[in-house]
Parts: structure tokens; C-alpha cells; sequence
């Protein structure tokens, strides 16, 4: 621990290679601690930082490559932060946020509604020919439903609504943004954030959630379709594992992780396209594209 918080990072891969090396026999334990920092840092250079702010060592706490990503965390959470505050003072928010419900919520059903029914088959159908090895096929519904429900719902409806929806918010305010729609919006006396971000987030916060639900129940038919319709295994069995395998928590746990990815993906699409005109990488409607 001491050699962990007296290094640099220019000095891990020497320490790593050289100077430990006659601790391989002698004490493992803190050659595999600092197999792990270096790991730690080369994939995470906050893990120093923190060591740094212990130590009170401005060198390495002024890291570049730390700062840019603290200064682009910072102005992601600010950016989140005045869109919700906004949500409450924002005249007129309703109208907005039933457009927007309609573009994020009802527009990606159909994707929705596709993705959760073939989840669901093959879930039945690699649940079922893993269970029946051991004897234990009437926990199939079970299986199902909590993986969907737990894990698989919140997760694969935050990546299809990040790709159908998420995209189309950037691309929308980077259009905006790059034609000076904005830039007309601040003229006005109109708050952008107000304006284009508020709703946005009202309508995923609303529109998660649901079509999670609506994911996790047609996957649990697609289940039923694999398991009980095509490989025969008990109506009643399939339905009674879920009734008492699925507790209230699970689908408690499962809505906050919907509205979590929600916030999310939200602010960080919304985000992309609202500051397209900085991009170093491009500008223009290559800009847009380059953030969507």
C-alpha cells in the first residue's frame, strides 16, 4: 500500500517490470496489489488522482488526460442537472412533452415490441434445452422472467431507444445548432435548455419505464411461445413460476434501472447534438453526423 501511494504514474510499467521483482517469492500479496493499480490505471487514471488527493501531490492530480475527463464529466452532470431544474419552471412544458412521448415512446414500439418477442423465444428455448439436463423444466418460466424482468428489459430497451430515438435528438439539435435555430432561441429570450432539453427528458422518463414493461411482458410470451407452444412443456407450471418467483422488488429494481438509462440517455444525446458547434473533429453537418 505505501509503494501504491508513493508511485507516479510515469514510474508503474518500471516498478511493474524491475522493481518488484524480488517480491515475486516473497510476498505476493503486494506484487498482485500492484499488478492491480497498474491495471486499475491504465484503464482508469482517476484511481490515481484519488491516491493524489491523499497524498496532496499536484502533479499528478493535474494529470491532463484526468482533468479532460473530470472537466467533461462535470459539464455533462451541470448540463442534466439545469434540464431537470427546468422541468419546473419551464411555461408551456406540456405540450412539448407529449410531442416528444409520441417520437420516444410510441415511434419505438414496434422496435420494442420485435427485439422483446425473439428475447423471449430464445430465452424459452436455451432455458429449456439447459434445465432439462437437469430434470428441472417447470423452472423455465421463472428463468425467464426474472432475467428479463432483473436485467435484460432494462438493458436491451435503453440500447434500442438510444439508437431509434437518441439519435434522432441529436441529430435533431445539432441541426438546430449548426443552422443557428439556437442561437435565434437565446435571441428571443427563450431558454434553449427550456425549450429543447426539458421535455426530452420528461418524455424518457415517462417512456422508459413503460416500454420496459411492455418488453418484459413480450418476452415472457415469447417464453411461452418456445417453451409451452413448440417444445410442450406445462401451461400451468410455466405461469405458476412466475407468479412466485417475481416479487415486488424485482420489478422495483428493474423500473429504476429503466429510468436511470433513461436519464442517462437522455442527457448525453441531447447533449451531443446541443454542443455540436464545439466539436474540434468537424464542423458543419459532418459535425452532425460525427455526433449522432
Amino acid at each position: 500500500i505505501h509503494l501504491i501511494s508513493d508511485c507516479k504514474p510515469s514510474e508503474i510499467r518500471y516498478i511493474l517490470l524491475h522493481e518488484l521483482q524480488h517480491y515475486r517469492h516473497k510476498d505476493n500479496l503486494v506484487n498482485y496489489l500492484m499488478i492491480l493499480a497498474g491495471i486499475l490505471y491504465w484503464f482508469n487514471p482517476l484511481v490515481w488522482t484519488a491516491f493524489a488527493a491523499i497524498r496532496g501531490d499536484r502533479e499528478i492530480a493535474c494529470d491532463a488526460s484526468v482533468l479532460r475527463m473530470l472537466d467533461s464529466l462535470g459539464a455533462v452532470t451541470l448540463f442534466m442537472l439545469d434540464g431537470l431544474r427546468h422541468i419546473f419552471t419551464s411555461p408551456r412544458i406540456v405540450p412539448r412533452t407529449i410531442q416528444q412521448l409520441y417520437v420516444i415512446g410510441y415511434k419505438s414500439l414496434f422496435v420494442i415490441l420485435l427485439i422483446g418477442i425473439f428475447c423471449g423465444m430464445v430465452l424459452g428455448l436455451q432455458g429449456y434445452y439447459t434445465l432439462v439436463q437437469f430434470g428441472s423444466v417447470g423452472l423455465l418460466g421463472s428463468a425467464v422472467s426474472l432475467s428479463l424482468i432483473r436485467e435484460l428489459g432494462p438493458v436491451l430497451t435503453a440500447i434500442m431507444l438510444a439508437g431509434r430515438a437518441g439519435s434522432s435528438m441529436a441529430a435533431e439539435i445539432g441541426v438546430m445548432r449548426i443552422s443557428d435555430q439556437i442561437d435565434a432561441l437565446d435571441v428571443m429570450d427563450i431558454n434553449s435548455i427550456a425549450y429543447l432539453v426539458s421535455p426530452r427528458l420528461v418524455a424518457a422518463l415517462i417512456s422508459f419505464p413503460l416500454l420496459t414493461a411492455i418488453f418484459d411482458t413480450i418476452g415472457i410470451i415469447g417464453g411461452y411461445l418456445t417453451g409451452v407452444a413448440m417444445l410442450g412443456i406445462n401451461e400451468g407450471a410455466y405461469f405458476y413460476r412466475i407468479a412466485h418467483a417475481v416479487t415486488l422488488d424485482d420489478v422495483t429494481g428493474g423500473f429504476l434501472k429503466s429510468v436511470v438509462f433513461g436519464l442517462l440517455v437522455t442527457t448525453v444525446c441531447c447533449r451531443q447534438g446541443y454542443t455540436t458547434h464545439q466539436r474540434r473533429d468537424s464542423v458543419g453537418p459532418e459535425a452532425v453526423g460525427n455526433a449522432t
